[in-house]
Protein backbone atom coordinates (compact mmCIF):
# COMPACT_ATOMS: atom_id res chain seq x y z
CA UNK A 1 0.00 0.00 0.00
CA UNK A 2 1.49 3.19 -0.90
CA UNK A 3 2.26 6.42 1.29
CA UNK A 4 -1.53 8.11 0.14
CA UNK A 5 -3.36 5.41 0.90
CA UNK A 6 -2.12 5.13 4.70
CA UNK A 7 -2.86 8.79 5.14
CA UNK A 8 -6.27 8.50 3.75
CA UNK A 9 -7.01 5.31 5.87
CA UNK A 10 -5.76 6.74 9.12
CA UNK A 11 -7.89 10.31 8.08
CA UNK A 12 -11.01 7.59 7.74
CA UNK A 13 -10.25 5.81 10.85
CA UNK A 14 -9.77 8.75 13.12
CA UNK A 15 -13.20 10.08 11.62
CA UNK A 16 -14.91 6.95 12.07
CA UNK A 17 -13.68 6.88 15.95
CA UNK A 18 -14.99 10.36 16.55
CA UNK A 19 -18.24 9.33 15.14
CA UNK A 20 -18.32 5.99 16.34
CA UNK A 21 -19.63 4.81 13.55
CA UNK A 22 -19.19 1.43 11.53
CA UNK A 23 -18.04 0.40 7.63
CA UNK A 24 -18.54 -2.29 5.54
CA UNK A 25 -17.27 -3.05 1.90
CA UNK A 26 -19.00 -5.10 -1.18
CA UNK A 27 -16.26 -5.52 -3.80
CA UNK A 28 -16.09 -7.08 -6.91
CA UNK A 29 -13.19 -6.16 -9.41
CA UNK A 30 -11.10 -4.81 -6.25
CA UNK A 31 -11.62 -8.30 -4.43
CA UNK A 32 -10.63 -7.26 -1.20
CA UNK A 33 -8.27 -4.18 -1.69
CA UNK A 34 -10.45 -1.96 -0.19
CA UNK A 35 -11.03 -3.59 3.07
CA UNK A 36 -7.47 -4.34 3.06
CA UNK A 37 -7.03 -0.35 2.72
CA UNK A 38 -9.06 0.24 5.81
CA UNK A 39 -7.54 -2.48 7.95
CA UNK A 40 -4.40 -1.13 7.52
CA UNK A 41 -4.50 1.10 10.68
CA UNK A 42 -4.44 -0.37 14.00
CA UNK A 43 -7.47 -0.97 15.49
CA UNK A 44 -9.93 -0.95 12.38
CA UNK A 45 -11.84 -3.83 14.49
CA UNK A 46 -13.70 -0.80 16.10
CA UNK A 47 -15.19 0.82 12.89
CA UNK A 48 -14.96 -2.30 10.38
CA UNK A 49 -17.03 -4.85 10.18
CA UNK A 50 -16.18 -6.80 7.14
CA UNK A 51 -17.01 -7.20 3.16
CA UNK A 52 -18.17 -9.43 0.77
CA UNK A 53 -16.60 -9.62 -2.20
CA UNK A 54 -18.88 -10.37 -4.73
CA UNK A 55 -16.82 -11.36 -7.58
CA UNK A 56 -19.83 -13.18 -9.56
CA UNK A 57 -23.11 -11.34 -10.10
CA UNK A 58 -25.06 -14.61 -8.54
CA UNK A 59 -23.69 -12.63 -5.16
CA UNK A 60 -24.28 -9.23 -5.97
CA UNK A 61 -27.97 -10.52 -6.16
CA UNK A 62 -28.29 -13.46 -3.37
CA UNK A 63 -25.81 -11.42 -0.84
CA UNK A 64 -26.24 -7.46 -1.43
CA UNK A 65 -30.11 -7.55 -3.30
CA UNK A 66 -28.30 -6.31 -6.25
CA UNK A 67 -31.92 -6.25 -8.60
CA UNK A 68 -31.20 -8.65 -11.35
CA UNK A 69 -33.10 -6.94 -14.37
CA UNK A 70 -30.62 -4.17 -13.99
CA UNK A 71 -27.94 -6.23 -14.26
CA UNK A 72 -29.46 -7.84 -17.04
CA UNK A 73 -30.20 -4.45 -18.59
CA UNK A 74 -27.32 -2.74 -17.61
CA UNK A 75 -24.21 -5.48 -16.98
CA UNK A 76 -23.10 -5.16 -13.54
CA UNK A 77 -20.70 -2.59 -14.53
CA UNK A 78 -22.63 0.51 -13.90
CA UNK A 79 -23.92 3.21 -11.44
CA UNK A 80 -26.63 1.37 -10.00
CA UNK A 81 -25.51 -1.62 -9.35
CA UNK A 82 -22.48 0.10 -7.51
CA UNK A 83 -25.15 1.97 -5.84
CA UNK A 84 -27.19 -0.58 -4.53
CA UNK A 85 -24.04 -2.74 -3.74
CA UNK A 86 -23.58 0.01 -0.84
CA UNK A 87 -27.06 -0.75 0.21
CA UNK A 88 -26.78 -4.04 0.52
CA UNK A 89 -23.41 -4.26 2.37
CA UNK A 90 -24.80 -1.92 4.77
CA UNK A 91 -27.66 -4.42 5.68
CA UNK A 92 -26.14 -7.74 5.44
CA UNK A 93 -23.58 -6.67 7.49
CA UNK A 94 -25.07 -3.80 9.83
CA UNK A 95 -22.89 -1.11 9.02
CA UNK A 96 -23.56 2.48 8.97
CA UNK A 97 -21.80 3.21 5.62
CA UNK A 98 -20.46 0.96 2.88
CA UNK A 99 -17.79 1.04 -0.20
CA UNK A 100 -18.82 -0.74 -2.88
CA UNK A 101 -16.62 -1.02 -6.31
CA UNK A 102 -17.69 -3.09 -9.78
CA UNK A 103 -15.85 -2.76 -12.76
CA UNK A 104 -13.26 -4.44 -15.71
CA UNK A 105 -9.82 -4.33 -14.64
CA UNK A 106 -8.26 -6.18 -17.50
CA UNK A 107 -6.64 -7.62 -19.06
CA UNK A 108 -10.02 -8.92 -20.48
CA UNK A 109 -13.40 -8.24 -19.91
CA UNK A 110 -16.79 -6.84 -20.72
CA UNK A 111 -18.56 -6.16 -23.69
CA UNK A 112 -17.22 -3.08 -26.27
CA UNK A 113 -19.26 -0.21 -24.84
CA UNK A 114 -17.45 -0.72 -21.78
CA UNK A 115 -14.32 -0.61 -22.22
CA UNK A 116 -11.39 -2.52 -19.57
CA UNK A 117 -10.83 -0.25 -16.69
CA UNK A 118 -13.78 1.01 -16.46
CA UNK A 119 -14.88 0.49 -13.09
CA UNK A 120 -17.98 2.02 -10.72
CA UNK A 121 -16.74 2.85 -6.81
CA UNK A 122 -19.79 4.01 -4.87
CA UNK A 123 -19.87 4.80 -0.96
CA UNK A 124 -22.36 5.89 1.34
CA UNK A 125 -25.15 4.91 3.36
CA UNK A 126 -28.75 3.24 2.83
CA UNK A 127 -30.47 6.73 2.25
CA UNK A 128 -27.73 7.83 0.27
CA UNK A 129 -24.52 7.10 -1.70
CA UNK A 130 -22.58 8.76 -4.16
CA UNK A 131 -20.13 7.32 -6.91
CA UNK A 132 -17.57 7.48 -9.21
CA UNK A 133 -16.43 6.62 -12.53
CA UNK A 134 -12.67 5.17 -13.31
CA UNK A 135 -12.36 4.80 -17.33
CA UNK A 136 -8.89 4.92 -18.36
CA UNK A 137 -6.72 1.73 -18.68
CA UNK A 138 -3.58 1.79 -16.95
CA UNK A 139 -3.19 -2.31 -16.67
CA UNK A 140 -4.74 -4.37 -13.96
CA UNK A 141 -2.54 -3.88 -11.26
CA UNK A 142 -2.36 -0.32 -11.44
CA UNK A 143 -6.49 -0.02 -12.23
CA UNK A 144 -7.29 -1.98 -9.44
CA UNK A 145 -4.82 0.31 -7.57
CA UNK A 146 -6.09 3.40 -8.68
CA UNK A 147 -9.94 2.43 -7.77
CA UNK A 148 -9.00 1.85 -4.36
CA UNK A 149 -7.75 5.24 -3.99
CA UNK A 150 -9.97 6.60 -5.42
CA UNK A 151 -12.95 5.44 -3.59
CA UNK A 152 -10.78 5.41 0.10
CA UNK A 153 -10.38 9.58 -0.86
CA UNK A 154 -14.36 9.51 -1.97
CA UNK A 155 -15.33 8.03 0.82
CA UNK A 156 -13.20 10.02 3.21
CA UNK A 157 -14.53 13.48 1.66
CA UNK A 158 -18.18 11.50 1.80
CA UNK A 159 -17.36 11.26 5.96
CA UNK A 160 -16.21 15.15 6.36
CA UNK A 161 -19.88 16.41 4.21
CA UNK A 162 -21.87 13.86 6.67
CA UNK A 163 -20.02 15.41 9.75
CA UNK A 164 -20.19 19.24 8.43
CA UNK A 165 -24.16 18.35 7.81
CA UNK A 166 -24.36 16.86 11.51
CA UNK A 167 -22.96 20.45 12.57
CA UNK A 168 -24.83 22.68 10.93
CA UNK A 169 -28.04 20.78 12.09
Amino acid sequence: MDFESKIISREISQLLWEMEKTVGTAESCTGGRIAEAIIAVPGASKYFKGGIISYVDEIKESLLGVDPQVIEEKTAVCEEVAKQMVVGACKALNTDFALASTGYAGPTGGPKEIPIGTIWLACGNQDMQITMKVEEDHGRDINLAIATNQVMQMFLDYLKTQIETEEES
